[in-house]
């Protein structure tokens, strides 16, 4: 059983305000917490435990492994209409919208059997009566190419409704929400990048009131990215970072750019309009095929 117990550390700064550290596992990943108000502690965990339950819910709901809605809907949608959560609707169809924006780059279809670039196609959404059907077998979906983003939204939620204005939220190193300024300054510094470099340096960016994202290989052993193009998994130990106002639209974006053809990088981007974005390598320049950092 996975220890999900919520740890944390307080300070008391100079100024009579409280930094709050909390830690947790959760969604198969690490979450790292950052609250810094002048409250006492006890806000500040109540705000920490808020986060963790939301983010449990959000496991229940689209987790792709285990027993879920959409695990659900995976499991029977080939079978017969299945009706939908407005809030999972709401995120398929976003999804949807997502893969023709991203000229096919993001495919929440990609983890089916005999996958192949029409396969989405298969997916169809009924906005009438709020149901799912898989007109053939073996469809899968899977929004682990989304959902982290999704959380930090929800996340943000939770911190405006509990008028918690400066915070730091690390989900798993590559997905990242930073609200209002960090105690000894304006803004967050958030590092990236785990030893590969740009080309100019830069492994670190400041965020304000923004979120980070990246996709890619941390290794060139782990491989988890598969292009929609040939249905192979991309290797080679690269990233791709983007600063977007949206958690999901950053991890859309950044899963899209890891795997798009390079005379499709502009395009994209201009779809998507990310304030920042740096393209990393373990290597100052690399080509791999149709990928090619610098």
């Amino acid at each position: 059983m996975k220890n999900d117990t919520i740890q944390h550390l307080t300070k008391s700064m100079s100024n009579g305000r409280q930094l709050l550290y909390s830690w947790f596992t959760s969604m198969h990943t690490r979450v790292d917490i950052l609250l810094y108000r002048q409250d006492e502690k006890n806000i500040q965990l109540e705000i920490a435990n808020l986060i963790h339950d939301e983010l449990k819910r959000l496991e229940q709901l689209a987790n792709f492994y285990d027993d879920s809605e959409l695990s659900r809907i995976n499991n029977e949608a080939a079978k017969y209409p299945v009706k939908v959560s407005p809030e999972l609707f709401e995120i398929l169809s976003f999804c949807l919208s997502a893969h023709k924006r991203t000229f096919g780059c993001f495919d929440i279809a990609i983890h089916s059997d005999n996958y192949d670039k029409d396969t989405i196609h298969a997916i169809s959404l009924s906005a009438e009566d709020r149901t799912i059907f898989f007109s053939r077998e073996g469809v899968r979906i899977n929004l682990s190419g989304c959902l982290k983003g999704y959380a930090l939204e929800r996340i943000r939620n939770i911190l405006n409704n509990n008028g918690q204005e400066n915070a730091l939220i690390n989900l798993g190193n590559s997905s990242v929400l930073a609200l209002g300024n960090h105690p000894y300054g304006e803004g967050w510094k958030v590092g990236f990048g785990n030893g590969m470099t740009s080309g100019s340096g830069e492994d670190e960016v400041w965020l304000f009131n923004e979120c980070l994202t990246t996709s890619g290989n941390d290794s060139e052993e782990r491989m988890h990215i598969i292009d929609p193009c040939n249905g192979k998994l991309v290797d080679g130990h690269r990233q791709v970072a983007v600063v977007t106002n949206s958690g999901m639209e950053g991890e859309i974006l950044s899963t899209a750019l890891f795997v798009v053809l390079i005379e499709q990088r502009e395009e994209l981007l201009k779809c998507f309009s990310p304030r920042w974005v740096q393209y990393l390598s373990v290597n100052k320049n690399i080509s791999r095929g149709r990928y090619t950092y610098v």
